[in-house]
């Protein structure tokens, strides 16, 4: 209770202070220059956020919030740069497959036995939100959602090659399934059937991986990589028959397979949970070549459902703990504000972690969350690692290099193997 008590004091000195207690709060989810203050107005993640931060600011008494916004790609390299030379900021995000990397060297703060007198309420969290966040029986982080990959969906597309029933996409149930819908699709549009981040983001590695746990596989299991199977072979084919095709553009980064869904010239988007609220507002403008907009699950092509996911939480560095009761108490009331606002964030599109407000009315108002509600039964993840980047990177190259240099499956399923065999082994 030595923390717990150490708040409750330090929460007392920031009542009675002049000066506002600074908490630094590093970021990712891009930039948002005007988000504002109001939490149920903005749109996007990067604003969304923002505005949460923001009314936080603007609400907490005693308390100054200094975002340091960084780029995604680059977030866990400052991160891991900022532990490294002692200055990590006083608050963070971060996603729940990094927690082993970090709680493993103790660089978290146990919060434990102090997030009751913060006003969180631990019992409100949903059961995989309380799993994502807990470390060898202790919780070292609040969590904010449970995000995932979806199929977003065009319409009008679909429809014109007769892929629409009741008002809602047929989607394919097999691979081969896919590629006649595909195939369906160009003959009546003259537009690509899926799109997606197949060239610079791992979005293909989720994707593979999705189809790989469909089939009761993993990519590792315990110490052993378990890459180079049948269940990987079959993934990856899935995949590349669409390219092989024609019907899916693999040059494709995360901006342009955007872009492209954006502007009508394909069907599917493989994208995350993070875009819903955007993409509906983009159709909802005269001029875009998305106009009727669907979101569904991730389909079962092979035996099981199972879709990638993870989840964002929010995670105090020890040091500040141990040693800074007056940000640490700061720190732990940023954390309570960011759950209090679980609703607003889940307008993003990802789902919330709050029990309260999963079965709210207001969450159920939420456009779009009917179509994919299938989505938090099927996710799934990786087992824990501390190597997680670095496999997920050795994924990337080596898939990547099959669809765009085009290395042999054979060999680059060989090497995937024995790189993250190494890394399992460190």
């Amino acid at each position: 209770m030595k923390h717990a008590m150490l708040g409750a004091t330090a929460l007392t000195l920031l009542a009675t202070s002049a000066v506002a207690q600074e908490v630094t709060l590093g970021r990712f989810f891009g930039d948002c220059e005007d988000a504002g203050t109001d939490t149920s107005a903005s749109v996007g993640e990067a604003c969304i956020i923002q505005s949460i931060i923001n009314a936080a600011d603007a609400q907490l008494d005693g308390i100054s919030i200094n975002t340091l916004p960084t780029d995604w790609g680059n977030y866990y390299d400052q991160i891991v740069a900022a532990y490294a030379g002692g200055t990590p900021p006083n608050v963070h995000v971060m996603h729940r497959h990094r927690v082993p990397e970090f709680a493993n060297i103790g660089a978290l703060a146990d919060l434990t036995d102090d997030l009751e007198g913060a006003g969180i309420d631990v019992s409100d969290w949903e059961a995989a939100a309380l799993e994502a966040v807990t470390y060898n029986d202790r919780i070292i982080g609040v969590p904010m959602d449970i995000h995932a990959n979806l199929w977003h969906v065009n319409l009008d597309l679909m429809e014109a090659a007769g892929l629409v029933e009741d008002g809602e996409p047929i989607l394919p149930s097999s691979p081969e399934e896919m590629l006649e819908h595909a195939q369906m699709v160009q003959e009546a549009t003259g537009q690509d059937y899926l799109a997606a981040d197949f060239a610079q983001f791992p979005i293909g590695v989720r994707v593979a991986l999705a189809l790989i746990w469909q089939q009761g596989a993993n990519i590792f299991e315990n110490d052993t990589a378990t890459i180079d199977t049948e269940q990987t072979r079959n993934a990856i084919s899935s995949i590349t028959q669409l390219f092989d095709e024609g019907l899916s553009n693999p040059q494709l980064n995360y901006a342009d397979s955007q872009q492209a869904f954006l502007n009508g010239e394909a069907a599917i988007l493989v994208n995350g949970t993070w875009v819903v609220d955007f993409y509906a507002a983009e159709a909802a403008r005269d001029d875009e070549g998305l106009n009727n907009y669907f979101v569904a699950d991730f389909p079962t092509l092979f035996d099981e459902g199972a879709t990638w996911a993870d989840s964002h939480m929010w995670a105090i560095p020890s040091p500040v703990q141990a040693n800074d009761p007056d940000t640490y108490a700061a720190a732990l009331q940023v954390l309570a504000f960011i759950n209090d606002h679980n609703l607003d964030w889940a307008r993003t599109g990802h789902l919330a972690v709050r029990t309260s407000v999963l079965e709210s009315e207001e969450f159920a108002a939420l456009p779009h969350r009917e179509e994919f509600a299938g989505t938090a039964d099927i996710a799934r993840d990786t087992p824990p690692s501390r190597r997680y980047g670095a496999i997920q990177d050795v994924l990337n190259r080596e898939l990547q290099a099959i669809w765009l240099t085009g290395k042999s499956v054979d060999a680059a399923l060989a090497d995937a193997q024995m790189d993250v065999q190494d890394l399992l082994d460190r």
